[in-house]
């Protein structure tokens, strides 16, 4: 019975020790000029994929489990079909304004105009869209993936 116990607390302290480990890796602080210095990418996993859309992954990984935060950086007068994602996600607008309604079709009379600051939610699976007018938008979009992007029309999907 006692090498079993043994056998156990190794396994416990190993596995408190990953959490450790893990937990050192996830700290992460980054002032705005740090973040304009990451690799960024185009509409990346995570993103609507339309063209001109830059991407910068600030935490996680948006393609596999676990929290990500992207930065999407819309140029301005962009328009994002209706679409969903298969995870929760919420954003808070950075820079810019941003024009983001939910339903099944980019309907500007659904739209609600947010300033810096502004915060919305995506709900796994509610159809929404999005718009920039000449200022474009910076957005910082953050969820729990694997993440995707499924339109509502296959045929406003943007293509590679």
């Amino acid at each position: 019975m006692s090498r079993r116990l043994a056998i156990a607390g190794v396994a416990l302290l190993l596995v408190a020790f990953a959490s450790v480990a893990s937990a050192q890796d996830r700290l992460l602080r980054l002032t705005p000029s740090e973040i304009d210095g990451l690799v960024k990418g185009g509409a990346t996993a995570g993103t609507s994929g339309v063209a001109g859309i830059r991407t910068t992954i600030l935490y996680g990984d948006p393609t596999r489990p676990g929290p990500y935060t992207i930065a999407l950086r819309a140029p301005p007068n962009v328009r994002i079909a209706a679409h969903s994602h298969r995870d929760d996600r919420t954003a808070v607008v950075v820079a810019g304004v941003w024009r983001f309604g939910y339903g099944r079709k980019a309907d500007e009379a659904l739209v609600k105009t947010l300033p810096p600051g502004g915060f919305y939610s995506e709900p796994a699976g509610v159809e929404h869209f999005a718009m920039t007018g000449p200022e474009g938008a910076v957005v910082y979009i953050s969820g729990f993936g694997p993440t995707s992007t499924d339109y509502v029309e296959a045929a406003n999907a943007p293509k590679p």
